[in-house]
């Protein structure tokens, strides 16, 4: 049997080696395109996936990434960025977006901290940074009822989304989606953003809602109703909204 075995890999390789390399590289092209749920993912719950599905797979688009944490861990954008897409990546952390900088170089990343209005408010940054928040209420129970400990409370002078898309959007551009997730302050980005000017076609943001009927009603939903967005998917925490 070993000796078949041997065989069978001497053949393969020569029979490998015969064709050229350029149709080799394409042969391989094509069976990675054809199995598109077979690569390497980086969302925390699929939402890649999602959006992947969502955009029918398409190699560009622009995207605003509210909360972008780390440019590959948890991040729901990694994945589009490196079939060709790009975008804005904001976090409040200091610090956060140097490997945004070495990594996401045909992003714009930012550090700043995203409100309903310019105002000085305090930054709960944790030895979890993805758990880093603004609201005093989401930060308090991560203390209490969670292993994750408080580290640092900073001072920001915040900046609403319409501020940073006015400032930072290139010129033409149209967004595909927003991504938000800012433990517990989503509501807060949202209502800072000028929905005449800029409006995506795709909205994910957190919510710790599990039950449907919930999210159906919830201060989010409601609020984005009334600019046209309708609920149409959901992994565990994040929910997403179209333009209907």
């Amino acid at each position: 049997m070993t000796n078949i075995s041997q065989i069978k890999y001497s053949i393969t390789r020569i029979l490998t080696n015969l064709v050229p390399q350029f149709i080799q590289k394409e042969i391989s092209k094509q069976q990675k395109d054809n199995n598109v749920f077979a690569g390497k993912y980086y969302a925390q719950e699929g939402e890649d996936i999602v959006l992947l599905r969502f955009f029918n797979y398409k190699k560009n688009g622009f995207f605003v990434d509210v909360g972008a944490h780390h440019p590959l861990r948890l991040s729901n954008t990694y994945k589009l960025y490196d079939l060709g897409w790009n975008g804005i990546n904001i976090d409040a952390m200091p610090g956060s977006m140097k490997k945004f900088k070495e990594i996401r170089t045909r992003d714009i990343n930012l550090e700043a901290a995203i409100s309903d209005q310019t105002e000085t408010l305090t930054f709960f940054q944790f030895n979890e940074p993805a758990l880093n928040t603004l609201s005093e209420e989401k930060a308090r129970n991560i203390i209490e009822n969670s292993p994750y400990n408080l580290v640092d409370k900073l001072l920001f002078t915040t900046k609403t989304l319409k501020q940073i898309l006015e400032e930072n959007l290139p010129p033409n551009t149209n967004i595909d989606f927003f991504t938000i997730d800012v433990e517990g302050w989503d509501l807060k980005v949202l209502k800072g953003n000028d929905w005449q000017k800029f409006k995506p076609k795709l909205i994910i943001v957190e919510c710790d809602d599990i039950s449907l009927n919930l999210i159906l009603n919830n201060e989010t939903t409601l609020y984005l109703n009334k600019f046209g967005y309708q609920l149409f998917a959901k992994t565990f925490k994040s929910v997403f909204y179209h333009l209907a």
